[in-house]
């Protein structure tokens, strides 16, 4: 029986506040998995802490709600133990480029084969405002008692750099376009990341959705002209087509250069992808040679309740 989109809705009740972008990150996310058709059972939620980290609670698959920076270790040791199954990972900004940043660099080494999505709101919502790692400097919310002192991350560059075969960015008001980009991460055969914009209407009152959808500079103009645009309506074309140093280089730095772009127009869409370089889980199957035949899941650990494993020799050389 084909899934439907109310499938993957839980009975949890959303209690994000009123116009938060994430109930578009969610709807999106829901809807990429049922446009895949991708079985609930064949699929895993992780996520952090923070509003986002509600996320796995409101799909109906599997979920489970990680520790605070860590929602990278857990997804990726899920996806390891099971490469089958579909592996998303969701946190917020603070959570995923500050206490997480560490996480974030060293996952992009891996490049396992999975997806995570960060909801950037230049805030920490849910301990009342604080300035997060993607605040601009100088900017002042009307939770912060001074402009922030700390610059900001480049959440697309710091990906490029760090190895991400698959760098993306959505809108949480653009939800349709958000699915697409979302289907695309996750049929991306390495690491994906997807950073969406997404207004906190509580806490952040510069980056509003008015702010986004360019209302303050139809001050200066007769039409109003939203910040947003879309890199595929442009000549711009991020896929790595061949094995080449040059080509490579060249894609990469693309990708940076656009990542800059800020203020006036902000581009989202697919800013790199490369499917040259291989998964984590191809690369060890040199040391492992069994390993996608026969992944950890299933493994045999017991028999008749009693452990396969006879750890007796190690338990001794543990005796003083």
């Amino acid at each position: 029986m084909a899934l439907k989109l109310a499938d993957y809705k839980t009975d949890v009740h959303n209690d994000w506040c009123p116009g938060c972008g994430d109930f578009g990150i969610v709807n999106a996310l829901q809807m990429a998995l049922a446009e895949m058709g991708i079985k609930r059972d064949k699929a895993t939620i992780f996520s952090g802490i923070g509003c986002s980290g509600k996320t796995s609670h409101f799909i109906n698959t599997y979920g489970v709600h990680t520790l605070h920076g860590r929602v990278l270790t857990f997804a990726q040791g899920g996806k390891l133990a099971n490469p089958e199954m579909t592996v998303v990972a969701v946190g917020g900004d603070g959570d995923g480029l500050g206490i997480g940043a560490g996480h974030f660099v060293a996952a992009g080494r891996r490049n396992v084969d999975m997806t995570y999505i960060i909801f950037d709101n230049g805030v920490y919502g849910l301990t009342k405002g604080q300035a997060s790692p993607t605040l601009k400097l100088g900017e002042k919310t009307k939770s912060l008692p001074s402009p922030n002192t700390n610059y900001n991350v480049n959440p697309i560059g710091l990906a490029v750099a760090s190895g991400f075969t698959f760098v993306a960015r959505g809108y949480s008001y653009d939800v349709r376009h958000l699915k697409d980009l979302i289907i695309k991460a996750v049929k991306h055969k390495g690491l994906s990341f997807l950073d969406v914009l997404q207004p906190c209407p509580t806490y952040n009152d510069i980056n509003t959705r008015d702010w986004y959808a360019g209302v303050d500079l139809a001050k200066e103009s007769i039409e109003r002209h939203s910040r947003i645009y879309k890199l595929e309506e442009t000549h711009y074309d991020p896929v790595v087509h061949y094995a080449e140093e040059s080509e490579v280089n060249e894609k990469l730095s693309q990708a940076l250069i656009k990542s800059l772009e800020w203020g006036n127009k902000i581009p989202t869409g697919v800013f790199y992808q490369n499917e040259i370089i291989s998964p984590y889980e191809t690369r060890i199957t040199d040391k492992i040679p069994n390993y996608l035949e026969n992944p950890p899941t299933k493994q045999k650990i017991s028999e008749n309740g009693l452990p396969t494993t006879d750890v007796s020799e190690i338990l001794d050389s543990l005796q003083v």
